[in-house]
């Protein structure tokens, strides 16, 4: 897992173990660990208890938003846990984003519950009842951790190596071109541009890197070798697939029932706007077993499908 000059973000209701989690993987990868809340004591120089009593919620709000801005303007690695209200505001939820890469740690009520019934300096807990009010809030954020994280990992009954070993797992992704894609930059230039496929391994690389992803690239000009790859995808964890038919995209049933067989997210792509070109490239039988299709963005498309997927579909769910 590469994390030079990137912040993992740790993001979760009070309780789901940010801070045990946070110091453990720091041990793993040597990054050091922050905690917003205590940042922000260390800056008042009081309590979060005591900013809750004397400054008002409101204004404890603010001081982590004002914390969060300082932390998207660093350029360097840090593990950062922050407090389990800080996504709820929408502005906050931008600058995580902004931060890194943004891991939900999710646990259930009675979980949570279990965990910190015993600490009196929940200000939030303070009430009758306590559970009632941990499910109550767990509604009310569910929608704005889920958005604002990158990967969301059930934390219930899991041991703390078992949740920092799926932190460091990176996401994979499989790139599938079919028949004539490695002859990129000397086919028909006009219309898939002076590029070799060289340049194209080298531009998802880059984007595998630059995202902390594990993406694997296949290129054959054989249906059986293509359907063959699909396949393999069942049972190697690949969590998404870009795939570029070519030709076959207009006439390969056999590739679209492969396709279809594989419950991963699948983005169709087409380097030239398929729509401009002759009658038959209009035509997609693969594009029904994907969830989306891109055409006419050049080589960019590619970057393009791999992104929608990481934020429309790539949350990791750890049961």
């Amino acid at each position: 897992m590469d994390n030079k000059g990137k912040n993992i973000i740790l993001i979760g209701f009070m309780g789901s173990g940010k801070t045990t989690t946070g110091l453990k993987l720091s041990y793993k990868i040597h990054m050091p660990v922050e905690d917003t809340d205590k940042l922000i004591e260390s800056k008042q120089g009081k309590s979060i208890s005591d900013i809750f009593a004397q400054d008002g919620e409101e204004a404890f709000r603010q001081m982590e938003t004002e914390l969060l801005r300082e932390i998207a303007g660093r350029n360097y690695g840090r593990i950062i846990s922050v407090g389990g209200g800080m996504p709820v505001r929408e502005e906050n939820r931008a600058l995580l984003k902004q931060c890194g890469k943004v891991f939900y740690l999710r646990a259930k009520a009675e979980t949570i519950y279990d965990r910190i019934k015993e600490d009196t300096t929940r200000p939030l807990l303070q009430c009758a009842d306590p559970l009632a009010k941990i499910r109550e809030l767990l509604a009310e954020r569910a929608e704005a951790y889920e958005t604002c994280a990158d990967v969301i990992l059930d934390v219930d009954g899991l041991p703390v190596f078992k949740v920092v070993e799926e932190i460091m797992k990176p996401r994979k992704l499989l790139v599938i071109n079919g028949p004539n894609l490695n002859f990129l930059g000397i086919r028909e230039k006009a219309v898939y541009g002076t590029q070799d496929y060289q340049y194209l391994l080298n531009l998802i690389a880059q984007k595998a890197k630059e995202s902390g992803s594990d993406i694997q690239v296949f290129q054959s000009n054989h249906e059986g070798a293509i359907i063959d790859r699909i396949q393999e995808a069942y049972f190697d964890g690949t969590e998404g697939i870009v795939i570029n038919p070519g030709a076959y995209t207009h006439y390969s049933y056999a590739i679209r029932d492969a396709l279809a067989s594989i419950t991963v997210p699948k983005v169709e792509i087409h380097i030239s706007d398929i729509t401009q070109r002759e009658e038959f490239r209009k035509n997609s039988v693969t594009k029904e077993a994907c969830d989306h299709q891109i055409y006419g963005q050049g080589l960019n498309g590619y970057l393009m499908a791999i992104d929608y997927i990481f934020e429309n579909f790539c949350k990791k769910e750890l049961k």
